[in-house]
């Protein structure tokens, strides 16, 4: 997959930009992470959680990709809820 396989259409556009910067992040395997997360999930958050990913995709690359896969714990004012839903989706996705 090389990308989004999910369309902007009906969506508002607060949720197309988070849809846009979650498939293109800068590495390829935070782009399948939080692209994945955000084609199936995008349309429910609500708007706390958008804010809540808003501030997560601020989250460098390599510090983020390490809390995802368990290297390394996330910051406090990052993890919750939200971060929890985004590693049981790779988790999932991943069959871990």
């Amino acid at each position: 997959m090389t990308g989004t396989t999910r369309s902007s259409g009906g969506l508002d556009d607060r949720r197309k930009r988070l849809l846009f910067r979650c498939w293109h992040r800068g590495t390829r395997e935070m782009d399948l992470i939080l692209g994945r997360f955000a084609d199936a999930e995008i349309g429910n958050l609500s708007d706390d959680e958008l804010d809540r990913l808003e501030r997560l995709i601020e989250v460098p690359d390599p510090d983020l990709y390490a809390a995802i896969t368990g290297d390394q714990p996330l910051a406090p004012e990052h993890a919750g809820a939200l971060f929890d839903r985004i590693k049981a989706f790779r988790a999932v996705e991943h069959g871990v």
